[in-house]
């Protein structure tokens, strides 16, 4: 039997996941966490530590930078790029209301059915 390591956990790669899904699984997350999300523009750095949940959630790699932005600016969102001496993560992320109460929904719904017992 293989035990899991602190540094050793990689998990299966994005793709085998609907990045889609990730993306409003971590966006739910940042909500649920009691976060404003509709209408600010964010630095992406404030939506890394949901991005990695939602990726520890899925039993999947992180995405990166690029393919975060790229499946945020998909699902709606409004993504800028800043020059990568003003940030590490170089994304700013505006979340438009229906794309902030769609991840909501998502997120409650997949919390009320991970809470029924099997």
């Amino acid at each position: 039997m293989q035990q899991p390591t602190l540094f050793g956990h990689e998990g299966q790669p994005a793709e085998t996941v609907d990045v889609a899904r990730l993306i409003l699984h971590a966006l739910g997350d940042f909500q649920a966490r009691g976060k404003v999300l509709a209408g600010r523009e964010l630095p992406l750095d404030r939506l890394r530590g949901a991005l990695r949940r939602a990726a520890d959630s899925l039993g999947v790699r992180e995405l990166d930078d690029e393919r975060a932005a790229a499946a945020l600016q998909a699902l709606g969102a409004n993504v800028r790029r800043v020059p990568s001496f003003v940030a590490k993560h170089p994304f700013r992320v505006t979340v438009p209301a229906d794309l902030a109460e769609r991840a909501r929904l998502f997120i409650q719904k997949n919390e009320t059915r991970s809470d029924v017992p099997e």
